[in-house]
């Protein structure tokens, strides 16, 4: 008879450790307010873009090194604070004097890869007797040096030629990640534990989502401001709810697997939801051009069902999306994409576009997953 693995809990550590994550993205988010003519300049937009991904991929090796090795000790306590510590040097140089803490903000950023890096190395000691997690160590390790090295080399090439590699640092990362997954089973990986983590970040990040939308509650509140604060707390819930209904109704959080595709969605998945915060405020703002807003919002909450319909891959057996259900988003999001092109000269259309595409899809994933489960039962 088989053991069943006792679930890892999530610890009140990582919880704060979380809220770090989320005070960085919003510092990211003011990179995205200063525009060259009418839309946001290519240089900061540029720079939130690497300085978004880089945050978030730091949180997702934190998070698969304390599925595997953490024991809420005395270690790890230390470790994670001086990677909360860091993390603030980092929130410092995300500004529009960019250039001047570039230094500053990528020897924070390779500190904090190399220190957990080291904490993987230093549970070499305790499987001196067991070659197969010691490979599993040291490949977990090598993609933390393998970017903590590109971000170093990404300085030298900025001061010395002015050219901007950091986006290297986290392709090669996320290259080596996957390489190092492809070799690993699920063994030591305790999905649920993964997905509950996981869970818990687009948590916070839907908080932040609801706090960026106060700017729509500025000022005297007329029949304007009332729509549109309305309609964009709309989009938010139907976001919500379409994550919350594939995490508690469609992804398997049982099933045995290495978490690595799972958590890679995830980065880009919170990616789109920083961007769909920022969007929601460029709506109501006039002096932004309007196609560029209207394509950043499409594109951004695009990218937040992809990552959704992508996620589908670890559902339940009964929950398994089908070509039909593919077919069936793949017209909603080109009818989306058509009439917000066709009325981009109607914002109030628009968000209300916006509104009725989001909870739509939320419908359709709603049903199925009730469909499903119906059918199982019978």
């Amino acid at each position: 008879m088989q053991v069943q693995k006792a679930e890892k809990k999530v610890e009140y550590l990582e919880l704060i450790y979380d809220l770090i994550f989320v005070f960085v993205i919003g510092r990211n988010n003011l990179l995205l307010h200063h525009f060259d003519g009418r839309f946001i300049e290519l240089k900061m937009f540029t720079a939130y873009i690497v300085c978004t991904l880089a945050v978030i991929q730091i949180w997702n090796f934190t998070t698969y090194y304390i599925n595997i090795f953490g024991r809420n000790g005395i270690r790890e306590h230390i470790s994670l604070f001086v990677n909360m510590f860091l993390m603030y040097f980092i929130a410092e140089g995300t500004n529009t004097d960019y250039e001047t803490y570039y230094v500053q903000y990528h020897a924070a950023w390779a500190l904090i890869l190399l220190n957990i890096g080291i904490q993987y190395l230093i549970e070499l000691r305790s499987y001196r007797d067991n070659r197969k997690m010691l490979g599993q160590i040291r490949r977990m390790a090598m993609p933390l040096f393998i970017e903590a090295a590109g971000v170093v080399l990404a300085v030298f090439a900025y001061k010395l030629a002015h050219i901007e590699l950091s986006w290297a640092a986290i392709l090669l990362g996320i290259i080596a990640s996957m390489a190092a997954g492809r070799q690993e089973n699920s063994s030591k990986i305790d999905f649920p534990h993964l997905t509950e983590r996981a869970m818990l970040y687009v948590v916070f990040t839907f908080g932040e989502m609801i706090i960026g939308l106060s700017g729509y509650f500025e000022g005297v509140l007329d029949l304007s401001s009332l729509y549109f604060s309305v309609m964009g707390f709309l989009i938010v819930v139907g976001l919500f709810v379409s994550y919350e209904t594939l995490y508690d109704h469609i992804v398997d959080r049982e099933r045995s697997n290495n978490g690595l595709g799972y958590m890679l969605i995830h980065v880009f998945l919170i990616f789109s939801m920083n961007n769909i915060t920022s969007a929601l405020e460029f709506m109501r703002e006039e002096k932004i051009a309007l196609l560029p807003k209207m394509l950043f919002l499409i594109s951004s909450i695009l990218l937040f069902f992809i990552c959704i319909f992508l996620l589908g891959r670890y559902a339940k057996k009964r929950c398994s999306f089908n070509l039909r259900l593919v077919i069936h988003m793949a017209i909603y999001s080109g009818a989306f994409v058509l009439l917000m092109l066709i009325l981009r000269e109607h914002m109030r259309i628009n968000i209300l576009l916006t509104v009725a595409y989001v909870f739509a899809v939320f419908h359709m994933l709603h049903k199925f997953g009730k469909t499903q489960k119906d059918t199982s039962d019978e």
